[in-house]
C-alpha cells in the first residue's frame, strides 16, 4: 500500500496544506510510539505491558508507513519535543495504574480519530491522493481498534483523571498546530 501511495506523490508535487497534514501525522505518529515506550518504561503490570507493547507494535509501523510518505526535509523541527511529551503522556499514567493509562490512550485515541478522519474527508472532497486517504483510513481503524479496547478497560474517571484526559486532549490539539506549522 505505501508504494501506490508513493507513486501518487510521484505523480505530481505536494500541495504545501498536504504537507503541513503528513507533518502533523508523521510528528503524531512519532509521540504515539513514545506514549507506549514511556508506558513500558515504568509499568511493571504483565497485562498492561502486553497491551502497550502490542500498541507499539502498531504504532512503529504506522511512524514507518507515514515516514515513506513525507520528505525527510519537511518533518516536524520539533520532533524531540514531540518524543518527550509523548513519553510523559504514557509514563505519567502509568505511576497512576492501569485505569489512567487506558483513560488516556482512550483520549489520545479519540482524538486521533477527530484528526484522521477530518483529512480523510478534505481528501475524499477533493478526489486527490486516492492511496494516501486509504493509508489514512488504514490508520484512523488500527487507532479506533486502539481506543475501544483502552475505553473498555477503564474502570472509572475521578475528577483528576478527567482533567488530565482534557489536558491531553488539548495537548494534542496544540502539537497538531505546532507540526502542521514546522
Amino acid at each position: 500500500m505505501s508504494e501506490s501511495v508513493s507513486q501518487d506523490f510521484k505523480s505530481r508535487e505536494l500541495p504545501q496544506r498536504l504537507l503541513a497534514e503528513l507533518r502533523s501525522d508523521h510528528a503524531g505518529e512519532t509521540g504515539a510510539v513514545w506514549i507506549y515506550r514511556g508506558i513500558l518504561a515504568v509499568t511493571s503490570n504483565v497485562e498492561l505491558r502486553k497491551f502497550a507493547q502490542h500498541h507499539l507494535a502498531t504504532e512503529e509501523q504506522h511512524l514507518a508507513l507515514v515516514s515513506k510518505q513525507i520528505p525527510e526535509q519537511q518533518i516536524s523541527v520539533f520532533i524531540p519535543v514531540w518524543k518527550l511529551a509523548g513519553f510523559l503522556t504514557g509514563a505519567i499514567p502509568a505511576i497512576f495504574g492501569d485505569n489512567s493509562v487506558y483513560a488516556t490512550v482512550d483520549a489520545v485515541e479519540t482524538f486521533v480519530d477527530r484528526h484522521y478522519q477530518h483529512q480523510i474527508d478534505s481528501l475524499r472532497q477533493d478526489g486527490s491522493f486516492p492511496a494516501l486517504r486509504n493509508l489514512l483510513e488504514q490508520c484512523q481503524a488500527d487507532e479506533l481498534c486502539h481506543r475501544d479496547e483502552a475505553r473498555a478497560a477503564v474502570k472509572s474517571r475521578n475528577h483528576a483523571l478527567r482533567a488530565w484526559c482534557w489536558l491531553v486532549g488539548y495537548g494534542s490539539a496544540i502539537a497538531v498546530k505546532l507540526a502542521r506549522w514546522r
